[in-house]
């Protein structure tokens, strides 16, 4: 493979690999297998695990937040988990709000 110009590389001790995207990140943990192939001074890494997706939370304005926490009779800090759960769907916080 050197004759062709092509190195692989196995990559040790892989700690976790993060792919972020706008709708969250798709998460490596540890023991997941990275191999690097380099070829024409181009490197491709292949990564070898079952990933974990983390959803991004929604920016969530703080006149939201107020809203929800005077509408609902609750702290801001309520206000804020409820409008998170709820994706910033401020009347669906606050009915769930009420709801218990």
């Amino acid at each position: 493979m050197k004759k062709l110009g092509m190195s692989v590389e196995q990559i040790e001790d892989v700690q976790s690999i993060v792919i972020k995207t706008p709708q969250g990140d798709w998460v490596f943990d540890a023991g997941t297998e990275v191999s690097a192939m380099t070829m024409q001074g181009q490197t491709t890494y292949q990564i070898l695990g079952t990933p974990h997706f983390v959803g991004a939370a929604p920016e969530i304005p703080k006149e939201d937040v107020t809203m929800v926490a005077s509408q609902a009779n609750v702290s801001e800090e309520k206000a804020r988990e409820a409008l998170v759960a709820t994706k910033g769907d401020i009347a669906e916080a606050i009915m769930k709000l009420a709801q218990g």
